[in-house]
């Protein structure tokens, strides 16, 4: 069950030549991979193309019709390593990853893939996730392309720039017998927009037709001596090849006047730069300007005649290029100075060497460039020296609360972190290795738990050293069963197993990949028509030759997840122990279930619903309740009452049900002030009148209870 459905949208897919496509930018990518005649697609989900990796799986029936093969992939090194399929068959194929992480490990498939070439063209489309909107190390992808000598393309964020792109990434792979890299970031993978469609074509040759008639070149693999001839014909055939196309089809693009400056920019940068000049008053709603704009849609290779002709003249160039190591702007100084240019060169150092590089970012750097280089075409209103940003930006942080990234109200997860705590109080503190995943919020308050985190997947690798015989305390480490399936079973169960680590590791089992959307795994209990699923991770573990396995199939029972972490750290049994902590997301089981809830209601069936709440009458305010639970749903309450200053625990509308508060409360012998309330949705007769006997009940001891109160009475003044 992924996070969003598109099977009404991949209808769409079907639209014909001269018919009119309107949507999201992740949809265009995929009408114009049915539309080039791929072959095969592979992938593997993360920001921000996990919706492309949805979209390809709900139009499995179209895909079908036309020949092509899908596959969700085991990580994104085995989406690589498909593209295999390439190498010796004319066929097209795709693979598409969240970068760099994506990218990280895939590297050794696109270095050998890259190495022998490829016949069919071959399309790498990765989603940079670059900014303070991401989840990940900030890197570029642009450092795998000058590496492998992979070619990489940078369109500009709108559909038919997006849709060209695929189309001539795939002539371009062909050209020049070199895999080619696409990178959208998430503004080119959720824009709408519109194109005219082209017929779907059927792959010039399916995977079936060349199992059927299997070819293979020696010249191809990557041994010796083949290997080494590889190297030379990068340079000096698909360089060439690959800049000659680059060329002939004005693949970058120039637009603007003939100012006395220029702006250079990766093609996703250009609608930041328009907007920044719209601004400044420099270009129409259209984004017609007269400052001359150079628009590197391929970011890898450079052309250099392209590149010294656009500086020719100009007093100085803007290279606009987001995140560090600036590769482009060093190309182009390189280029200047053996061309012997005068052109003044500007980049990093009048934009920010590192960031996203955000509207007011461009506004200010742009601006702050055309001041010291061409004041003359600014309005004079704006012709002052660094225009500040919007000012209402520099007090946000005063005004807006932080908002630190934290479980999902209801999580299973939260609750796993709470025995931890619990343990801690009791054992101390120990070494705690967290993973990639939701579990990686405990590193956030309230939890506070886990000192590294080195990949997905690896975790119990990242605990590997702290195996030491001497030490009188064991490590934690914790993987999610995305990262377990994706990494973690050899990297991490299968190294702790053969090194005989003695460490405890938590296996986080939510039934889905769901920090990247909710994707089936191997272990999910789904029915899938597609997919095998329902292999239990418990199974895999002593098939790894795990001994001490412990399965919990319910992780809100806290005080069996607080006995059975303990029981890990202190048994004397040696060797990994493993502990799988299962229930099922709490965000797929409300798309799963509310509306069948919402039908049940309308359809006017008996339906319940559990909700939690907080006696104010009991609590006594001390919040140890939400130290260890943290859920967004628990939070406080002033109270009316003069004699009682500090606020109770509250929880508010958005409660779930799923009583972690509660288990908490009663695992760490909190207080009894948590209480639960069953909501019930067409009662019947009977509930009805139990219901009112109830409260005539209430209502007399109350107004008893009312009667017997000492009422002081004002003196006389």
């Amino acid at each position: 069950m992924a996070e969003r459905s598109f099977v009404r949208e991949v209808q769409k897919l079907r639209l014909g030549e001269g018919e009119e496509f309107s949507g999201e930018g992740i949809l265009a990518i995929t009408k114009a991979l049915l539309q080039c005649g791929v072959g095969y697609v592979g992938g593997y989900q993360g920001a921000p193309i996990s919706h492309l990796m949805d979209v390809l799986a709900d139009a499995q029936e179209i895909l079908g019709e036309l020949g092509v093969h899908f596959e969700a992939s085991a990580s994104e090194a085995t989406a690589t390593a498909m593209l295999a399929a390439s190498v010796h068959y004319p066929i097209r194929g795709a693979a598409t990853f969240k970068s760099t992480v994506g990218t990280n490990v895939a590297s050794d498939a696109l270095a050998n893939l890259a190495s022998g070439g490829v016949t069919g063209g071959a399309l790498i489309i990765v989603g940079e996730d670059y900014g303070e909107g991401s989840s990940i190390m900030q890197e570029r992808s642009h450092a795998f392309a000058m590496k492998s000598q992979v070619w990489l393309l940078d369109p500009r964020p709108n559909l038919p720039s997006i849709v060209s792109a695929v189309e001539h990434g795939f002539e371009l792979s062909e050209a020049s017998n070199t895999p080619v890299m696409l990178q959208v970031r998430i503004r080119s993978c959720h824009v709408h927009g519109t194109f005219i469609a082209k017929n779907n074509r059927r792959p010039s040759m399916t995977v079936a037709e060349a199992l059927e008639n299997p070819r293979r070149d020696t010249g191809r693999i990557v041994l010796p001596p083949a290997s080494f001839m590889h190297e030379r014909e990068k340079v000096e055939k698909r360089l060439p090849a690959a800049i000659e196309y680059i060329r002939k089809n004005r693949l970058n693009e120039v637009f603007g006047g003939q100012g006395p400056v220029g702006i250079i920019m990766q093609g996703g940068m250009y609608n930041g730069i328009v907007r920044a000049l719209q601004r400044l008053g420099l270009a129409d709603v259209y984004g017609r300007t007269e400052v001359p704009l150079y628009v590197l849609n391929v970011t890898y290779p450079l052309v250099e005649d392209e590149l010294l002709e656009f500086c020719a003249g100009k007093e100085a160039v803007l290279v606009v290029e987001e995140g560090q190591p600036h590769y482009i702007e060093q190309a182009l100084g390189s280029m200047l100075y053996k061309a012997g240019a005068s052109v003044r060169l500007e980049g990093k150092g009048i934009l920010p060497m590192a960031g996203e590089y955000t509207g007011d970012v461009m506004l200010s750097g742009v601006g702050n460039f055309l001041r010291q280089y061409a004041d003359e075409m600014l309005p004079p209103e704006i012709r002052a020296p660094n225009m500040p940003a919007r000012p209402v930006d520099q007090d946000l942080a005063k005004t807006v609360p932080m908002r630190p990234p934290g479980f999902c109200v209801g999580c299973p997860e939260r609750p796993i972190f709470a025995a931890t705590k619990l343990v801690e109080q009791e054992l101390g503190k120990h070494h705690i290795a967290s993973d990639i995943g939701c579990h990686l919020f405990s590193i956030m308050p309230p939890f506070e738990l886990g000192a590294t985190t080195m990949g997905y997947g690896l975790g119990p690798a990242s605990a590997s050293a702290f195996n030491s015989p001497d030490a009188k305390r064991r490590s934690i480490s914790f993987v999610g069963d995305g990262g377990f399936w994706h990494n973690g079973l050899t990297s991490s169960i299968g190294n702790a197993v053969f090194n005989k680590n003695d460490g405890v590791i938590v296996v986080v089992d939510n039934y889905y990949a769901a920090a990247t959307g909710g994707q089936d795994i191997l272990s999910s209990r789904a029915e899938n028509p597609t997919k095998a699923t329902k292999h239990p991770i418990t199974e895999a573990l002593k098939g790894m030759g795990v001994k001490w396995v412990r399965h919990l199939e319910r992780t809100y029972d806290v005080g069996k997840m607080r006995d059975t972490l303990k029981e890990a750290l202190t048994t004397n049994e040696t060797g990994p122990k493993v502990i799988v902590a299962s229930s099922e997301c709490m965000l797929n089981r409300q798309r799963r279930e509310r509306p069948l809830l919402r039908k049940a209601v309308a359809e006017g069936k008996r339906v319940v619903r559990t909700k939690f709440g907080v006696d104010e009458d009991v609590c006594t305010g001390d919040h140890a309740c939400m130290r260890l639970s943290g859920c967004p749903s628990l939070t406080v309450k002033h109270l009316d009452d003069p004699l009682r200053d500090d606020p109770v625990a509250f929880i508010d509308q958005n409660c779930v049900g799923c009583g972690n508060c509660g288990e908490v409360a009663d695992a760490a012998v909190l207080c009894p002030s948590f209480y639960q309330a069953d909501v019930v949705n067409n009662p019947t007769r009977w509930e009805r009148f139990r219901a009112n006997v109830s409260r005539r009940v209430i209502g007399w001891l109350q107004a008893r209870r009312e009667s017997r109160r000492l009422i002081f009475a004002e003196a006389a003044p």
